[in-house]
């Protein structure tokens, strides 16, 4: 079994969208290990995006992550990095397959509902934001 992380955004949570993201999850197969729910200090959002430090959306993306609550939920599943990225949808929910999570809930390419691990090895170190 491999877990992976499942970070529901700010916008997300003020639409009350936590629970049908969790359904829409499960559906698929998952299993929710661990939940919590967290509100990011600046420094924390920097070195959890630590990969974009640098490129033009880096600031805004820290801004919006560090504006409200998130929830962290730990995934399990056979394949659960690739599967849930597949569930999740493009960055874009424009562009988002109709019945992902990102066409169902997202806004924008900032504004759009969720996080996915995008690898094994980011999984661990992202889940340990959220979890011991």
């Amino acid at each position: 079994m491999e877990r992976t992380l499942l970070m529901i955004k700010p916008d997300a949570v003020e639409k009350n969208a936590i629970g049908r993201i969790i359904s829409m999850v499960e559906e698929n197969g998952f299993r929710v290990v661990g939940l919590q729910s967290k509100h990011f200090s600046r420094e924390e959002a920097e070195r959890f995006y630590e990969v974009h430090r640098g490129k033009p959306f880096f600031n805004s993306l820290v801004d919006y992550i560090t504006s409200g609550m998130v929830v962290g939920v730990m995934l399990e599943r056979e394949d659960a990095v690739r599967k849930l990225r597949e569930l999740v949808g493009a960055t874009d929910p424009r562009e988002a397959r109709l019945g992902t999570i990102r066409a169902v809930f997202g806004e924008s390419i900032e504004r759009n509902a969720v996080h996915a691990s995008d690898s094994p090895e980011n999984a661990l170190r992202e889940l340990s934001f959220f979890f011991r």
